[in-house]
């Protein structure tokens, strides 16, 4: 189990179709391992699959959020659907790992139900409000191909894209300084690449 890199936007794996998880596997306790490990390591609210490159219909969220206590798991979503939505809306700004330092104000519903499967197999329905309910819309949205770009207008989308590549280019830079500095020896730092 690892901690495993963030997929950014504008990476076009965000907008992959991603697939519905038949059986609860090794792989896919692993792959939920691996997304626990790494939205702790983020201080994410949630993450879904798809933004560490894995294309399965699965997210969580910290379990605070989800209406646990402080140290409470993440509550784990997989094949989850929004099946009902409060008419009451309420617009905040959202932040997204896939955006790191980036902000929109986002209107959505003040109250979601999501039916989804939990990691015993079964089918469960939860219903919360607030960030939790804002939460559980956000991720269900990376795993339709919908992202923070797609709620603002298009001069705002530019700036974004253009901020967004500018830091991917930064951090393959900075990658390459690492690389280049990095002893050719089996030093630790070396394999941890």
């Amino acid at each position: 189990m690892a901690v495993r890199p963030v997929v950014k936007y504008p990476d076009p794996r965000l907008r992959q179709e991603t697939s519905k998880v038949t059986t609860i596997t090794e792989e896919v306790r692993a792959l939920v391992q691996d997304l626990t490990e790494t939205m702790f390591d983020e201080n994410g609210a949630g993450i879904a699959a798809i933004q560490i490159g894995a294309p399965e219909k699965i997210f969580l969220i910290e379990g605070s959020v989800a209406g646990g206590e402080e140290n409470s798991p993440p509550m784990v979503f997989i094949n989850p659907e929004v099946v009902w939505a409060s008419d009451e809306t309420e617009t905040k700004e959202e932040g997204c790992l896939s955006f790191p330092g980036i902000y929109v104000p986002i209107k959505r519903s003040v109250r979601a139900r999501v039916r989804a499967m939990g990691m015993d197999g079964k089918i469960f329905e939860v219903e919360g409000e607030g960030l939790f309910a804002r939460a559980m819309q956000h991720e269900g949205d990376h795993l339709n191909g919908k992202l923070m770009v797609d709620f603002v207008g298009p001069l705002k989308k530019q700036m974004i894209t253009r901020k967004m590549k500018k830091l991917a280019a930064e951090e393959a830079e900075d990658a390459g300084e690492d690389e280049e500095s990095a002893p050719a020896s089996g030093s630790k730092r070396a394999k941890a690449r």
